[in-house]
């Protein structure tokens, strides 16, 4: 096999993974549960992002190919199973949308007008809007996507991110009140507080999405050295800024005062309040705004793309497999725009803000966690057939590559798990309905690929039949 032509050095790789993954509106989710975060972002870590890092660059080394995680799967277990990874991603990216425009819109209005944010009609009519918008972008083809994309991460995560670090840094070194008691004995988990576990939900979220910058595992000189390198300063640098920005907005918000969704402007606000630099707000308003939107259409096509693929393949209805002269998957945008648009109605049927956005982040969470349970599956297969390319492994042989696909099922697992528990700091009862209801949920939203399976199955037994009489 030929080498690929090497265009990307370590910085840029470990770049592109950081970008790709950190993100600053998930910081007040995660600061609500104050110093106990730190150890649970590490034990992510552990127990998800690096083995998924690891084992979806070894996939994207030997199936070198834009399909992703439905080539990856269907190598293993066919296309139907490949069918239900991909729309595992796709759908759970749908319900995602919803949770970071409304802090896209929250954003705004907090510096525009802080007002607009009571009034549900408006927030879901703003989502609607935006996503519509970033839908016809991404209909002019790839190139126009990427670049806006790229463009929105740089100005929207890198300065934010860093500013509000520096911030709750100068905070605590200049000796002003502390909304929580940083203790060495708070960093030790408690394990029988279920509340405590709860918190797992917002932070493997905020590790998700890995697997869309391990395709760039082919474009490094040396992948076998490089990609480890590259990951494990994108690890340090992701582990970091979430930490540090989850803190800096516990620091200064008592738990039941954070906004899950303008809790990172909540944050700036007390501190540009302490400096008198309450003149800033507005442009850091807007820079998260648009760090935010690059973020939604950054991942409105990846996975509509693998989506299309599958179409492609016959498993889903042809209409789903047009593309436009720009080589966008036509029907399957317009139709993700429309499923969007009647899921931000939860913000409506829901008024409480952080009640609508938990809810959408925790079966977002529980839908990727099951794709990637699946990914781990097929990959310990492909290992066993030995199908790798050779161009990147994981470290350590077979020992290795099921330590980190073990590793990651457990953290998967238990994080489905730890799901269906309400936290009590949004959910004031313990709600008898919130597990029925997620289960529900998960339930319908799982079954379109099996409907489609059995679709393909009579059209397999028809071509069948009709190959006999000829």
């Amino acid at each position: 096999m030929s080498s690929p032509k090497h265009r990307i050095s370590l910085l840029s790789l470990v770049m592109i993974t950081v970008v790709s993954v950190d993100s600053i509106r998930n910081l007040p989710a995660a600061a609500k549960f104050g110093e106990i975060l730190i150890p649970f972002y590490i034990l992510g870590a552990i127990f998800f992002l690096i083995p998924t890092a690891l084992i979806s660059a070894e996939l994207a080394a030997t199936f070198r190919t834009s399909a992703g995680i439905y080539t990856w799967v269907k190598a293993a277990y066919g296309e139907r199973v490949g069918l239900m990874a991909i729309w595992l991603q796709w759908i759970e990216n749908v319900i995602w949308y919803p949770t970071i425009l409304s802090f896209v819109v929250g954003a705004l209005a907090y510096a525009i007008s802080p007002a607009s944010l009571q009034n549900p009609h408006a927030i879901a009519s703003a989502i609607t809007g935006v996503f519509w918008l970033l839908t016809l972008i991404n209909l002019r083809g790839i190139e126009t996507s990427a670049w806006f994309s790229t463009f929105c991460s740089i100005a929207g995560l890198i300065i934010p991110m860093l500013l509000i670090i520096y911030l709750g840094i100068e905070w605590v070194w200049s000796g002003k009140p502390l909304a929580i008691q940083l203790s060495f004995g708070g960093l030790i988990p408690n394990m029988n507080n279920n509340q405590m576990w709860v918190s797992l939900t917002a932070i493997m979220l905020s590790f998700s999405g890995v697997e869309i910058a391990t395709v760039h595992a082919n474009d490094v000189e040396n992948p076998q050295r490089v990609f480890p390198t590259a990951l494990a300063y994108a690890s340090l640098i992701i582990i970091s800024t979430l930490i540090l920005g989850s803190l800096s907005i516990a620091l200064v918000i008592p738990e039941s005062e954070i906004n899950l969704i303008t809790g990172i402007l909540q944050a700036f606000e007390i501190f540009f309040a302490a400096y008198h630099l309450q003149w800033c707000l507005p442009f850091i308003a807007i820079t998260l705004a648009i760090g935010a939107t690059g973020g939604v259409s950054n991942w409105i096509i990846a996975p509509t793309k693998g989506l299309y693929f599958a179409a492609a393949d016959g498993n889903l209805p042809a209409i789903y497999a047009k593309q436009n002269r720009y080589d966008a998957p036509v029907t399957l945008l317009l139709a993700q725009a429309i499923i969007v648009t009647i899921i931000a109605s939860i913000f409506v049927l829901i008024p409480d803000v952080n009640q609508s956005y938990w809810l959408l982040t925790v079966i977002a969470t529980q839908l990727y966690m099951l794709m990637y349970l699946i990914m781990f599956f097929s990959y310990l297969k492909i290992k066993k057939q030995n199908r790798g390319s050779g161009y990147f492994t994981v470290p350590g042989g077979q020992f290795g590559a099921y330590l980190v696909a073990i590793l990651g099922m457990i953290g998967c697992s238990v994080t489905l798990y730890v799901s269906f528990v309400p936290p009590e700091s949004i959910f004031t009862a313990q709600s008898a309905w919130y597990s029925a209801t997620l289960a529900g949920v998960l339930v319908v939203l799982a079954c379109p690929p099996l409907l489609f399976f059995r679709r393909g199955s009579a059209l397999d037994n028809r071509h069948s039949h009709t190959g006999d009489t000829d």
